[in-house]
């Protein structure tokens, strides 16, 4: 493992194009849970998977979908047929509060399709009764799935993916907040950082590119950096900006068009800032408008959390875990650890003890970690993982394994 090099990582904000689409999704799966509440139906029933386009002043919402009564409606030949409204009404709720009230992107003015339909009865068969466990849920579908943790930051992420995050989050606050010129800006912005790395520890920061849209069509490049440089240097906290750092802030120039006007979205486009910045394998599967019976999304909550769990634990500085799956198969296929030679504990140590410890199937998976609750549009930017867990939202963040892990890899 080198000790001395340079990382990279990118973050974009909540109104990117990719992430319109991405919260648009997630808001659907939080709607589809929350009705299921209201109305008494079994939240262990409802599946979503949700895709979204935005373009121009467009949204078109598509996917498979099982449903609490509540939205659905009859059409004029008496059958059963989803009701679109209160998914129209979430996608413009959202919309609105990422802030686009553009001429070429406006929550009140942009056509919303919806084109929902039922989940397929081949793949429902397969989920609702797994066949390796009669009675227990498969695997919505086959893949792999990595987990990650470090102790480069606080939130045991990697440091270039955590201040990209950072830079956008604080950015965002201050604009919606309305302080100041950073009223101006718009929601579609993009970071990006790269951190030298000396002994294996974060250092300093060698260049900066924050790309980031304004509504002032008078401002420049130089403009646009002596209002957001206050708010990066804030968010890089302690990590030192180099003495010849690069700076590149809007290097383009103007940048007025932005979001689905200036580009079109499409949800689960941004799986890698979604996760560990590329400082980590991936296994390909995007995460936002999917139930937790799709192990792309709970399977790779779950190997974050065991991730994060073993590191805090004082197990490993830095750790790898993959879980694989098929569909319709209950239990994982394998369970991969690797500690990148900085464990306490053997590895196969940590592969026998961690599925005793929560159970890796899909249903384990969502009784742990509590994923039948609407919860996921606040994952839909700024990164799924090194989040503030609070018991209810991100729940994967938690570190409340920590003693019962260390037990079980001395006994």
């Amino acid at each position: 493992m080198r000790a001395n090099y340079l990382f990279t990582s990118e973050s974009v904000a909540e109104g990117h194009p990719d992430k319109v689409c991405d919260r648009i999704s997630d808001e659907i799966v939080d709607l589809v849970y929350r009705e299921a509440a209201k109305t008494g139906v079994n939240p262990w029933t409802v599946r979503i998977a949700c895709e979204t386009l935005a373009t121009t002043n467009r949204v078109v919402i598509a996917g498979e979908v099982r449903l609490p009564p509540s939205l659905m409606k009859k059409d004029k030949d008496g059958n059963d047929v989803i009701n679109p409204s209160k998914f129209k009404a979430a996608a413009r709720r959202a919309i609105k509060d990422i802030g686009y009230e553009q001429d070429g992107f406006h929550w009140k003015k942009a056509r919303i399709d919806v084109l929902l339909h039922s989940q397929s009865a081949d793949i429902a068969q397969g989920v609702d009764n797994a066949a390796d466990q009669q009675g227990d849920e498969g695997a919505g579908d086959q893949g792999i799935m990595f987990g990650y943790a470090c102790k480069e930051t606080p939130d045991l992420m990697p440091a270039p993916i955590y201040y990209s995050h950072k830079i956008l989050q604080l950015l965002a606050a201050a604009r919606k907040k309305g302080d100041g010129e950073v009223a101006k800006l718009g929601p579609d912005a993009k970071s990006q950082v790269t951190v030298r790395y000396v002994d294996g520890k974060p250092s300093e920061a060698t260049s900066i590119v924050l790309s980031t849209q304004h509504l002032d069509d008078s401002w420049d490049s130089n403009k646009v950096r002596a209002v957001v440089e206050p708010y990066i240097v804030e968010a890089l906290g302690d990590l030192k900006i180099a003495a010849d750092c690069k700076w590149y802030i809007n290097p383009t120039g103007k940048f007025v068009i932005g979001g689905p006007d200036g580009d079109a979205g499409l949800t689960g486009r941004k799986i890698i800032v979604d996760t560990y910045g590329g400082a980590a394998p991936h296994g390909g599967g995007a995460f936002s408008g999917k139930d937790p019976t799709k192990v792309d999304r709970s399977a790779a909550y779950v190997a974050r959390y065991l991730a994060k769990n073993v590191v805090a634990a004082g197990l490993a500085r830095r750790v790898t875990i993959q879980l694989s799956y098929a569909i319709g198969i209950a239990e994982p296929l394998s369970v991969y650890v690797d500690t990148h030679g900085t464990g306490t504990v053997p590895e196969a140590k940590l592969e026998e003890v961690l599925p005793k410890l929560v159970r890796l199937t899909p249903k384990g998976i969502r009784e742990h970690l509590k994923l039948n609750a609407p919860i996921y549009s606040r994952t839909a930017a700024y990164g799924h993982f090194g989040r503030d867990s609070d018991g209810t939202h991100f729940t994967w963040e938690a570190t409340d394994l920590v003693d019962k892990l260390k037990e079980a890899v001395a006994a």
